[in-house]
């Protein structure tokens, strides 16, 4: 069953807690482990195991809310999403989707969840808020791998059996389009700057590269034997691509200028996913077989670490977020934020469904250097990248009565 009842996750979290003078970065990796039924959670600091959550059967997909407060897990075995709090990293919430749920990750605005169905050849859409299935949509068979490009208004949807994509308008629910791509299309890829999805095709040994304006393929990388997982670099010039098949053991790294593979890393037994660090100095690739997960740095392409986790780690979909800890302790939830385009390459708007009055608007990179700062009344709140270089920033919002929350924005 090498092709199947076998996903799960790995996701790196800058989770909220304590004081935000100290701005400090923790960063953590929720890493599910379908042999287990079980979570890994790993500090990143020290690459160790911290934590052990109890699941539902089968573990699949993972994705993080964006304010990095929930973590959702795809259980292939017993047809549900466990929602986990990452304050107290216990289960929360079970939600009943359809059968066999893979896939899933969470939109940008964090207001729903999209769930591929593989044997009910559907998406189920979750609405965080009340945790209710609003919306089922039909796709192709065996839908497995999903990934929502970073302004909300498309989710593409691997249909392994039928070697194609479903694109999903998000505003309708419905399939706009359908495009061919190599054979048992498995792990999906949206990058940041919402041009290109990038698509696993672990029979064909190949990637396929998808112009998101056109829907087309737009380039084919031939890589190792049976691609399952891959995720880019911050800034997008590397791409990171996971060898699952026999004996491959390996991560090919493509040069996205030229589409080309310029490196090859050698990891642990059937690597599954890979996961690049908010700065983009790392990889984390799981170890499906191995009982592990490989850290690899960018600069040299060499495994820097080898961390012992539980019985089948593995990885699917678009399962990195991150928020900046030192946040207050009360957040503001009853306002709903948006944040356009993001990523974006000039300006970005932070909108809000509130007036705000006095609202202080912090800018903070991955170090957590202050890079901005200042008082906001209004509706909407313009953030212009000026000297800001490529990278992941943090939005820091405190509004007059001291209630704050954080927001991850990604400059191109």
């Amino acid at each position: 069953m090498k092709t199947k009842t076998k996903t799960t996750g790995i996701i790196l979290i800058l989770l909220a807690a304590g004081l935000y003078s100290t701005k400090a970065y923790s960063q953590t990796a929720y890493i599910p482990n379908y042999g287990d039924n079980a979570v890994y959670v790993i500090n990143v600091s020290t690459n160790s195991v911290i934590d052990t959550i109890p699941v539902g059967n089968a573990p699949i997909g993972v994705s993080v809310s964006p304010d990095g407060s929930s973590v959702y897990i795809a259980n292939n075995g017993d047809t549900t999403v466990s929602v986990i709090n990452t304050a107290t990293n216990k289960v929360t919430a079970r939600i009943t989707v359809g059968r066999n749920p893979w896939g899933i990750a969470v939109s940008p605005n964090g207001m729903n969840v999209y769930v591929a169905n593989d044997s009910s050849k559907s998406v189920s859409v979750i609405n965080t808020a009340t945790k209710l299935v609003t919306a089922t949509i039909p796709v192709g068979n065996i839908p497995i791998g999903l990934a929502i490009v970073p302004d909300g208004s498309k989710v593409y949807v691997l249909n392994d059996s039928d070697n194609t994509v479903s694109v999903i308008n998000t505003i309708t629910n419905l399939v706009t389009a359908t495009i061919p791509v190599g054979h048992g299309p498995f792990g999906v890829f949206a990058s940041f700057d919402g041009t290109k999805v990038y698509v696993a095709n672990q029979f064909s040994n190949s990637v396929s590269v998808i112009n998101t304006t056109t829907n087309l393929v737009m380039a084919t990388i031939p890589v190792g034997a049976g691609p399952y997982g891959l995720a880019t670099t911050p800034d997008g010039s590397k791409l990171y691509v996971t060898n699952n098949g026999d004996n491959a053991d390996s991560v090919s790294v493509i040069n996205t200028a030229t589409n080309t593979v310029f490196a090859t890393v050698i990891v642990g037994p059937n690597p599954y996913n890979a996961n690049v660090t908010p700065d983009g100095s790392k990889v984390y690739v799981t170890n499906e077989f191995g009982r592990s997960v490989s850290v690899i740095s960018t600069a040299t392409n060499i495994v820097l670490n080898t961390i012992t986790v539980g019985n089948n780690p593995s990885a699917l979909g678009n399962f990195f977020s991150s928020s900046v800890t030192g946040i207050a302790s009360q957040s503001i939830e009853t306002e709903n934020i948006s944040i356009f385009p993001n990523p974006f390459t000039s300006q970005t708007t932070i909108a809000f469904s509130q007036e705000q009055k006095n609202s202080t608007i912090s800018i903070t990179d991955v170090l957590g250097k202050e890079i901005r700062k200042q008082t906001f009344s209004g509706r909407e709140f313009i953030i212009e990248k000026g000297e800001m270089s490529s990278g992941i920033y943090f939005v820091r919002i405190v509004d007059e009565n001291k209630n704050a929350m954080t927001r991850k924005i990604v400059v191109q």
